[in-house]
């Protein structure tokens, strides 16, 4: 779906959008065909659009600018249902068909929560995709009711610094970045609010066919490596990114996790220093962070302990990494 709209956008911008979709192992005919695209490809396609029209809040952009019916059987099947509740339940169920990574998990109680978790896609790799996904589940939210919901306050995973003025005014609240889970919180009371398009001969034809749709799927089970990942990223800023604390948030004792990790010839150590560089060269390209900035969001107690390592994994000072990458994007 993002793909598709980001296409669109590149092309009323005047921009050829064929380099970007094959640097990210995609193609005009995948879309054409409406070939089922790795998520892996969509964030990767997402980055590199965001940098080609210099939109840093591209998922915002697409997320605001298409019917909301192209999301297809998903958006059938939640708006005939018969309240807020309901849709919420068939979302729930039925996320995987529109996006087979991302999963949807609600809790009623105390208050109404929308967790939004990716399943074998490392989620640090990921801010335009999941940014974009909260604001169509919210804008979903609001068209099948009828009102303008606001939740009680949202977060992401992911870092962001600026100007957050705009992704405030949209959801309607203040945003929490760099948080442990990707979530919005609603008063639970939305959750009897009748939908204005209730339709129950429709809602039993459209279970029907997200059934038959999701029985065809094979299910994947994340491996072990993006999971651990996905549990270290949001403890990275809170210094917290021990191997005892991560087995714990998975529900297994250390020994169980140290004898998982070596079945799989994997080690944590080397696991978190590799997610760190993968997020370092991702900060490194936001100017306005300083070094500082990127030693805490990296867990690192000093600035001097983070420019040791940047030296270690790209040979250059953070200074010196930071204007490399700024002199490259010049030249292309």
């Amino acid at each position: 779906m993002a793909v598709r709209f980001a296409v669109a956008r590149l092309e009323h911008l005047g921009i050829n959008p064929a380099p970007l979709l094959s640097q990210s192992r995609l193609s005009a005919a995948d879309l054409s065909n409406h070939n089922r695209i790795s998520v892996i490809s969509q964030i990767e396609f997402l980055g590199r659009v965001s940098r080609a029209t210099k939109d840093n809040w591209i998922g915002l952009t697409l997320a605001q600018d298409f019917d909301l019916r192209e999301i297809g059987m998903l958006y059938y099947v939640a708006a005939s249902s018969r309240c807020l509740d309901d849709a919420f339940r068939r979302l729930e169920r039925y996320s995987r068909i529109a996006n087979e990574a991302l999963a949807i998990q609600i809790d009623r109680e105390p208050t109404c929560r929308i967790g939004l978790t990716y399943t074998g896609v490392p989620r640090h790799l990921d801010r335009h995709q999941m940014e974009c996904l909260a604001v169509v589940l919210l804008r979903l939210c609001r068209q099948v009711v009828g009102q303008k919901l606001v939740p009680l306050r949202v977060s992401f995973v992911h870092h962001r610094s600026g100007d957050l003025r705009a992704i405030r005014r949209l959801f309607g609240c203040d945003i929490e970045f760099g948080a442990l889970a990707d979530e919005m919180h609603f008063d639970r009371r939305i959750l009897e609010l009748p939908l204005v398009k209730v339709d129950p001969f429709l809602n039993e034809l459209m279970v029907k066919m997200c059934e038959d749709a999701i029985s065809l799927r094979t299910s994947n089970t994340s491996p072990l490596r993006t999971l651990v990942e996905n549990t270290i990223a949001p403890l990275l800023p809170h210094a917290e990114a021990r191997a005892k604390t991560v087995a714990r948030r998975l529900g297994l004792s250390e020994r169980t996790f140290a004898r998982r990790l070596a079945e799989e010839d994997l080690r944590f150590g080397e696991i978190l220093d590799e997610l760190r560089r993968d997020l370092a060269v991702r900060y490194l390209e936001e100017e306005n962070l300083q070094a500082s900035q990127i030693a805490w969001l990296l867990g690192f107690h000093q600035p001097s302990s983070f420019s040791h390592a940047c030296r270690r994994w790209t040979g250059l000072s953070p200074l010196e990494f930071r204007g490399a990458t700024a002199s490259l994007r010049l030249e292309n």
